[in-house]
Parts: C-alpha cells; structure tokens; sequence
C-alpha cells in the first residue's frame, strides 16, 4: 500500500496578523481581535500578546488583566475570508484534496499531486513562500503519512515552521509524545487517563482495545491506533469550514534533495 503524504497547514495568529499587516500602528505590539467590552471575548491573539498569556476564547476583561496594554480591534471576518479563499488558490495549485478545517487551516493530500512533485517537504516549503509572497503573511506547516501526524507537526515549530515526521519515525515519535497532543483528547480525558497512569504514547500502548474501549467508548479504539501512528482518515475536500522567525525542523537533519525524496 502506497504511503501517503499528508501536509497541514495552519496560518500563524491569523485574524491578528492580518489585521497586523494591514494597520502598521499594530505591528509588534500586543493585539487581541474581538471587543473590549464586559462580556466582550478574545476571538485572537497576536503573538505579541500570546506572551502575557492572552489566548482566543477568553474574555476581555481577562486578557486585560493579563495584559493592560492589549489593544483590541473588532473583527472584519469579510478580510479574513477574502485572505483564506486566496490562501485556498495556492493549495489548489497542488492538490484537489484540500480539507478546510476553519478560515486558517487545512489539510492537503499531495501523495499524487499536480505539481508532479515526489516530496510533500518540498511542496510544503512552496506552499508557505507562495502564501508570504502573496498575503504577507506566515504559516506553519507539518508533513506526515497521515492526519494525526501532519496536524501535530504544523504545531511543533510555530510561528513559520516546517516540522516533518518521516514514515520511519512515525511509531517512535507518538511513542514520546505527550497524551495532550492527541487529536481528541482534552482536559478532562487527559486526567483520566494519568489517574491510569498514562502520559504518553508508549503508556497508551500498553492498554489493548478492548480495554480503552471499556474506558473511552468508541472513542478507545481512536486512541489505541493514533498510539501506534495510524489514522486512515481521509482527507474530504467536501468538508464545510468548522468556522468563519522562520524555523524548518526535521526528526532528524535533511539537507539534500535527495535526502527529502527519499523520505516524505
């Protein structure tokens, strides 16, 4: 079975930094998009003011305490649109298989691909020149066999990052890896699962499925093959939106093309 190649994309602060681009009295300082109001909530934050702890979803009164310095700007979701449907375009260049997740973030499956390009790392590295060059602005992205995999490399190097998890490296990996990386798992089943003991992939792999799903429901059987780096889940170009420094980082060092061929 061929292996597949699977980038994720994920625009960096993307309503703060489109708003940043486009009001240069906002550059460098801390941003939060939304309304400063008593019930106002924080819908993002630049990463300026991620520093003081100022988080999407939270409300304003509590980001002001955080930060009392936070400027807020109200939201033109109308940009935000135009700049993802511009962002779609480039993804399109590449790929039919494109999965929108949000306005900020998708999934492409480039295994066969319309560039005629063997490596997802190469179009991945395109694909974020591309998007600087014709928005202004950075994204973050992670290649991988599959979806799990790809969504939790676009997080590793954040802001303008390129992490890849080769197929050799996929099984150690999400053995190191921190429950609380696992798609599907918050808070509250995190904590559950360290009152058994568990904090890692390697620790998630010593419960079989029949036992996750006794604890979990269906869910358990989700766990026990993202423990072992395994996830078939598609990637749906049908899919509806949920939701209206530069650092390239390798498992290990990849400096040559053909290095990158040979892996993803």
């Amino acid at each position: 079975m061929q292996t597949r190649k699977i980038i994720h994309v994920d625009m960096d602060a993307f309503y703060a930094s489109v708003e940043q681009r486009d009001n240069p009295e906002f550059r460098g300082k801390p941003l939060a998009v939304g309304h400063a109001g008593p019930r106002g909530v924080v819908a993002a934050a630049s990463y300026e003011a991620r520093k003081y702890g100022v988080r999407s979803a939270m409300s304003s009164q509590a980001a002001l305490k955080k930060c009392p310095n936070l400027i807020f700007t109200r939201p033109r979701f109308e940009v935000y649109k135009s700049v993802s449907m511009q962002i779609r375009s480039i993804f399109l260049e590449y790929t039919p298989l494109v999965e929108p997740l949000s306005l900020d973030e998708a999934f492409l499956d480039v295994t066969v691909n319309l560039a005629n390009n063997p490596s997802a790392t190469l179009i991945a590295k395109e694909i974020k020149e591309k998007i600087k060059d014709q928005t202004g602005l950075t994204a973050s992205a992670g290649v991988s066999i599959n979806k799990f995999l790809a969504k939790i490399a676009s997080d590793y190097r954040k802001p303008d990052g390129l992490f890849v998890i080769p197929p050799k490296k996929a099984y150690d990996f999400v053995a190191q890896l921190d429950i609380e990386r696992f798609y599907g798992i918050g808070k509250v089943t995190a904590e559950r699962m360290h009152k058994l003991g568990i904090y890692t992939g390697a620790q998630l792999r010593e419960f079989s499925m029949q036992h996750l799903e006794s604890l979990f429901g269906k869910a358990g059987q989700r766990y026990y093959q993202f423990a072992r780096a395994i996830d078939d889940r598609p990637v749906c170009p049908d899919r509806e939106y949920k939701s209206v420094g530069t650092e390239n980082t390798f498992a290990e060092d990849l400096d040559k093309r053909e290095d990158l061929l040979a892996e993803l």
